[in-house]
């Protein structure tokens, strides 16, 4: 089983429409994102996607009940600071904020912790893998990602949009 993972969109919906076919080409079970869509019609693509959507505010999401509505509507669901999620056995957290992933990493309640906001691709593989998947938008870094973990051997694959 796999799992898609995206974080930091921020209305940048070609990018998000592509994510959604590479993650539904590679037959993800459930995709994780971890915040700052911006808007809710940035939203709106995901609903083309193969399998749920679980979902965590970030710190530019600033239309929070309209996302929620969205959301809500494509068939997902948005948390307000940690998304949880079980999927192939494993355990899974979303947050948006590094500050918040590294301390909920250190216990042994999940055995993934995805983060966002730094825009920067981080993957450490430990007892706890801890995963920032990068940005969708590519607005800051120029490259455009997502993950993709294969929940068996817990290894974690970047690709570029």
């Amino acid at each position: 089983m796999k799992l898609g993972v995206m974080s930091d969109s921020h209305d940048h919906v070609p990018n998000v429409r592509r994510a959604v076919e590479i993650l539904n080409d590679r037959g993800v079970g459930l995709v994780v994102h971890a915040g700052d869509f911006v808007a809710p019609f940035a939203v709106l693509p995901l609903a083309d996607l193969a399998c749920p959507v679980v979902a965590v505010f970030g710190n530019n999401d600033g239309e929070r009940v309209g996302l929620a509505r969205t959301f809500e509507k494509i068939g997902g669901e948005v948390h307000p600071n940690l998304a949880p999620a079980e999927i192939g056995g494993r355990r899974v957290a979303a947050v948006h904020y590094p500050e918040l992933a590294l301390p909920i990493a250190q216990g042994d309640a999940y055995d993934l912790v995805v983060y966002g906001h730094t825009h920067e691709i981080d993957v450490r593989e430990g007892k706890v893998t801890v995963l920032n998947p990068g940005e969708v938008g590519g607005w800051l870094s120029g490259r455009a990602t997502v993950a993709v973990v294969d929940l068996e051997t817990m290894k974690v694959e970047i690709v570029d949009l």
